[in-house]
């Protein structure tokens, strides 16, 4: 019989945790696992519950929560036999979202009772592991200012994005990979080994978690007409469409900016120095994965479609600045009032 060990986090996202356990109880496939449930008390405590269930010998650690949780259950099993599932319950479950699992936890607890375990990649950046996106520039800018707030979701995420985004300068980046070295100014970097950063946002629509390689992705400056645009490649997948959308393929990538800043893994960010190295893990996690993936069919994304109905008039204030500015701010309380409503 295998051993299995949730770890709940009841703070983590937007869904509440009291009924978790009774499901737990009821779905759980007692012929295959012995269970316990354990609950995370402070930040970083996933982290120690996970690494004490992996020395113990325990065959699968569930993160019960969002990216910041799985990353930390994640983080201790690296390396081991330990498999690691998930139960997502944040606000944006981007990994669980590349992986095609179910977003109801009675479902997510059927995923695990067919246990199917591959080997998957993950990434290291500056000795922080990530497990689904990490970048700098202005997503680990607004990876900053959503941290620092009491709200989750992604409308809380697209109004940071809404408000910051007009203002936020792109920086100079000097980039060395295994074909050499670029100068580039770029609005942000991001080194995916998944797809997503959550929401069905996908920074990387062809991103792979088993293929041996990090997808780098520069965004060079764009102006405020064009904002719209980006975010509606996001959530239909063509991003890497874009001319602004520069993207390679690489193992390792050193990166030096001109001072200190913010990078996020995973969401969660972090102050650290101008020289950032990004490197690759061939198969260093073990994940339960939903053996139906490539079944699943995806639905018609309601925000795609919310941008896309003030995507169409916009080049009618092309050429007149006031207008713009008047005309996007306008776009930004009507789409917010959308997400607002979805």
């Amino acid at each position: 019989m295998k051993r299995i060990t949730f770890i709940i986090n009841p703070i983590s996202g937007t869904v509440k945790k009291k009924g978790i356990p009774k499901l737990i109880e009821e779905t759980i496939d007692n012929d295959l696992y012995s269970y316990k449930i354990e609950e995370t008390q402070y930040a970083g405590h996933a982290s120690e519950i996970a690494k004490a269930e992996m020395e113990s010998g325990t065959d699968v650690v569930v993160a019960v929560g969002g990216d910041g949780t799985v990353n930390e259950v994640g983080r201790s099993l690296v390396g081991s036999r330990t498999a690691m599932g998930i139960i997502p319950c944040g606000s944006g479950n981007g990994l669980a979202r590349h992986l095609m699992l179910p977003m109801d936890v009675r479902s997510s607890i059927e995923i695990l009772n067919r246990c199917e375990i591959h080997d998957l990649d993950y990434g290291i950046i500056n000795e922080h592991p990530f497990f689904c996106t990490c970048g700098m520039g202005f997503d680990a800018f607004i990876s900053m200012k959503f941290a620092e707030g009491n709200k989750r979701g992604l409308v809380k995420y697209v109004e940071n994005v809404l408000r910051e985004g007009l203002a936020y300068k792109a920086e100079t980046y000097q980039i060395e990979d295994e074909q050499g070295v670029a100068v580039r100014k770029a609005f942000l970097i991001s080194c995916a080994n998944a797809s997503q950063y959550g929401n069905n946002a996908y920074i990387a629509p062809q991103a792979s978690m088993s293929d041996g390689l990090l997808d780098v992705i520069i965004m060079e400056p764009f102006d405020a007409l064009e904002a719209p645009q980006v975010a509606i490649e996001m959530m239909n997948k063509t991003l890497d469409k874009n001319q602004k959308i520069k993207t390679f393929r690489t193992k390792h990538i050193l990166i030096h900016r001109k001072s200190d800043g913010w990078i996020h893994y995973d969401g969660d960010p972090v102050m650290t120095g101008p020289d950032i190295d990004v490197q690759l893990v061939e198969k260093g996690i073990r994940i339960v994965v939903n053996p139906d993936a490539d079944k699943k069919k995806r639905h018609p994304n309601m925000v795609q479609n919310a941008f896309s109905e003030f995507f169409n008039d916009i080049n009618i204030v092309r050429g007149d600045i006031t207008k713009q500015r008047r005309h996007i701010q306008a776009i930004n309380k009507v789409l917010l009032r959308k997400l607002n409503n979805l």
